[in-house]
């Protein structure tokens, strides 16, 4: 059985997920894995800004607010 990969900007505010990988190779890429997202971190989407450019997501007992530029980069499933 083949698991379904999906970006992190497709979840929705209530829904969770699993981080696979990140793809970016910038320093956001650092700056997301100093704050914990690595692959096998659950992440939960609790808020999303009014245009969905902006989701507020938590991560291991933080809240961090990602744009959606960058949560297209991270793989979930």
């Amino acid at each position: 059985m083949q698991k379904e990969y999906f970006t992190l900007d497709k979840l929705r505010e209530g829904e969770s997920a699993v981080v696979c990988d990140i793809q970016n190779e910038t320093t956001m890429k650092r700056r997301l894995q100093d704050l914990g997202l690595i692959n096998g971190t659950t992440i939960e989407c609790v808020a999303e800004s009014t245009f969905r450019d902006i989701c507020v997501y938590l991560i291991r007992g933080a809240n961090i607010a990602i744009r959606n530029v960058d949560a297209e980069k991270i793989k979930i499933q």
